[in-house]
């Protein structure tokens, strides 16, 4: 664990700390004045003023002097270190499941039936309720979305040999070391590949090192973000590649298992980020190589 993952846990252990970052993150603008914050917390303002000086401090907030005010507001490379301990606020937002169902029936309609449509769009937007996940409506449609295409995948008959090879990443978040391989190979295939992700306990949102880490490459995250593991995204899948989940990936035949021991980039700064996204980078290219073979040796 590095300085300031120590820093983080510190300031947030102290649930008056918690509840200002709470505050800011939630705030129209990300910003706080300590009088404010002081009237909303119920406390003096020299005991919020004392908690502002540790988060300062420990680099969790920045202090912007504005006339005779000062605003407080999270530091933008402590945003990871807070996400990771606190989790990803979320607005509450109305979901139309049934526009939702309704829409998926008109592009799934003719592979996957009715009913079962109507249950994958529940059972994802629950899981996906359960991590806090922001845009709960749209991720919803694009999680139930990629089930049904790994349902229609996995039902289609074994003589259709023209479904490019697909790959599984899960990790135990979904939010830093599968979507930087998923990313990576994402960019390097094309739609030679299918690429999923999935995390054996997702959170909320992909850490925004992991976006940086990979738009220096010149590779985009796009509309990815943390998704559950589910049983037809292992059975849709040629190749899983486990990255410190455990046990938590369902076994079935046919399929080719490997585990990736990478480091675990939660929390981390970039720098160490850049080195695991590298050494990720190494083995996509490895991968790659070895999909391309195995195709022209059944082509």
């Amino acid at each position: 664990m590095d300085a300031g993952t120590d820093a983080a846990l510190t300031s947030l252990g102290d649930p008056t700390r918690a509840r200002i970052l709470h505050l800011m993150r939630t705030s129209p603008d990300g910003r706080v004045l300590v009088g404010r914050l002081a009237t909303e917390l119920g406390l003096r303002q020299p005991t919020v003023s004392h908690h502002m000086k540790t988060l300062l401090a420990d680099g969790i907030v920045l202090r912007e002097p504005e006339g005779r005010q000062v605003w407080y507001s999270v530091a933008p490379e402590a945003a990871d270190r807070i996400d990771a301990i606190l989790g990803r606020p979320r607005e509450n937002s109305a979901v139309d499941l049934d526009r939702i169902v309704t829409d998926l029936e008109a592009r799934f309609g003719g592979r996957v039936g009715t009913d079962r449509i109507r249950e994958v769009v529940a059972d994802s937007h629950a899981r996906l309720s359960a991590t806090d996940a922001p845009l709960l409506a749209s991720r919803t449609f694009s999680f139930a979305a990629s089930r049904l295409e790994a349902i229609a995948r996995s039902s289609a008959p074994a003589t259709d040999t023209d479904a490019p090879p697909s790959v599984l990443f899960v990790c135990v978040q979904n939010a830093g070391r599968s979507q930087l391989a998923a990313g990576i190979l994402r960019h390097l295939a094309g739609n030679a590949v299918t690429v999923r992700t999935a995390g054996s306990a997702p959170t909320a949102d992909v850490r925004s090192t992991i976006v940086t880490a990979l738009d220096e490459i010149g590779v985009t995250i796009g509309d990815e973000f943390p998704k559950p593991l589910t049983d037809e995204a292992v059975r849709a899948a040629d190749v899983v590649i486990t990255m410190g989940c455990g046990d938590a990936c369902p076994i079935y035949p046919g399929r080719r298992y490997l585990d990736w021991d990478l480091e675990d980039p939660v929390g981390k700064p970039l720098a160490t980020v850049r080195g695991i996204r590298d050494d990720i980078e190494r083995r996509v290219r490895e991968l790659l190589t070895d999909l391309h073979t195995q195709a022209h040796a059944h082509g």
